[in-house]
């Protein structure tokens, strides 16, 4: 089965896990969750989800490798061991948005060939809208083609980030980057859904995302859809060791240069009334 195939098997598994998360949103929001961590949240409906995707899935590809958020199956390093295909699954991408009534999540499915994203979904529910790619494919808005933005200086850039859940204790919580960049850029936001705002930098309402302590379900997908909109995604280092997603950079590719500097040199990265 080529990719295209399986991207819309992907996107079909998607819909109807989002359907189970519109139909709990927001009812059930704040009902029946339990916590992971003091603010890390899971609730039936990332359960339910879960469930629904991983037994469409095995039905579809019975000898692919599976890895979900919140039942987990092999671990993530194994991608690039030889062997089947690996899904990574989020069910609900924005667990403590749902749990709040906070309108912005998104259901998240990718699919690794040989350690490289070889069909990515993200389905945002509450809004009805799917992103998708294939690699060599491009990227797909509700079927239409999308492409990152023309964007070329950070002083001009809309920014999204996140942080981790372990930002009550972590020495680095990500909050002085975020001064550094606010500095830089016409503006930073924090909506809660890492895969939904780099489906964002993929279809140009927003040019750069970074963000610490992510994990390979959160931004495998979402990898895909960016890249094949034209953006370019790194480590914080400019590298290739990015889909960990301990170290995530995503942005149109014109101010990626600039944001690593930003996260290189912190403060004394120009300012936007210096820059050349």
């Amino acid at each position: 089965m080529n990719d295209e195939a399986i991207l819309h098997i992907a996107i079909a598994v998607a819909h109807e896990a989002g359907a189970i998360v519109r139909q709990a949103f927001p009812q059930t929001a704040l009902t029946q969750v339990d916590l992971k961590g003091a603010v890390n949240p899971v609730t039936e409906t990332d359960k339910a989800a879960e469930a629904l995707i991983i037994e469409r899935l095995r039905e579809a590809f019975p000898d692919h490798r599976i890895l979900a958020e919140e039942t987990h199956g092999d671990d993530w390093r194994a991608w690039d061991v030889p062997g089947p295909p690996m899904w990574l699954i989020d069910p609900l991408d924005g667990t403590v948005n749902f749990a709040h009534g906070f309108p912005f999540v998104g259901v998240s499915l990718a699919l690794l060939a040989e350690a490289k994203p070889a069909v990515g979904v993200v389905y945002d529910p509450l809004r009805d809208e799917t992103f998708a790619a294939s690699a060599g494919g491009g990227t797909t808005r509700n079927g239409r083609r999308v492409r990152v933005s023309p964007v070329g200086r950070l002083a001009d850039a809309f920014l999204a980030t996140g942080f981790a859940y372990d930002r009550r204790t972590a020495v680095d919580n990500n909050t002085q980057r975020l001064d550094h960049f606010l500095r830089r850029s016409q503006g930073v936001r924090r909506a809660g859904s890492a895969a939904v705002d780099l489906s964002y930098v993929a279809c140009g309402r927003l040019d750069g995302f970074w963000e610490k302590g992510l994990h390979p379900w959160d931004v495998a997908a979402a990898t895909l859809i960016v890249q094949e909109a034209g953006g370019q995604v790194t480590d914080f280092d400019g590298g290739p060791n990015y889909l960990s997603g301990e170290f995530f950079l995503a942005s149109n590719g014109l101010i990626h240069d600039e944001m690593l500097r930003v996260i290189r040199e912190g403060a004394l990265a120009p300012l936007p009334d210096v820059l050349q």
